[in-house]
Order: structure tokens, then sequence, then C-alpha cells
């Protein structure tokens, strides 16, 4: 079973042919095809291919299902005894990707 390890977003993230990951928030349209091109390694059984930091000529082929953002967090800040508090939400925006092959 081969996989990849690619990078997008500052975060790495193992793959494999079919997987849907969620990755930072890309500028592409559901549906569109994407070439992620920062791979740091393949490995395809005993072969393993390992970048310095990134591979040439290695991409991985992507398809974009959706656009969406997580569920809210609750950011609460407190200090004691000085009246202190402040409550906040975050929803952080992603792409949810599905791998279509490894080259």
């Amino acid at each position: 079973m081969s996989f990849a390890i690619i990078e997008t977003g500052s975060k790495q993230y193992k793959v494999s042919a079919g997987d849907k990951i969620k990755v930072e928030k890309l500028d592409a349209e559901a549906g569109a095809n994407l070439s992620l091109d920062k791979v740091l390694l393949i490995a395809d059984g005993e072969d393993v291919k390992i970048g310095t930091p990134y591979l040439e000529k290695a991409k991985v082929e992507a398809k974009v299902l959706s656009q969406g953002r997580h569920d809210k967090i609750i950011v609460f800040k407190y200090h004691s005894k000085t009246r202190y508090h402040k409550k906040n939400g975050h929803r952080q925006p992603f792409t949810e990707l599905e791998i279509v092959s490894i080259k």
C-alpha cells in the first residue's frame, strides 16, 4: 500500500489514494481538481523516497469535495479577583479534499 506525506497550510498529512482529509482553507471551488506539490515522502512497499525538504517531480492529485467551517469553539479568558472575563467564539474554515492519486 503506497502513501505520501504532504504539507499544506503549514501542517503535514499522511495520505493514500481514496482518503478524505480536511485541510486549512484553500482557494478552490467545490469539484475542482488540485495538484499538491509539497510532497515530503512517498512510500510504496519497500521503496521509500524522502525529500530534502520536498521531492522534485512528485505530486498528489486531489479533488475538492467542499468548503466549510468547523464547529464553534469557545475562547474564555478569566483573571480571578479582578472582575476580568472575556468570552469569544471561533469557527475555523476548512477545505475537504479527496486524494485521487500519488505520482
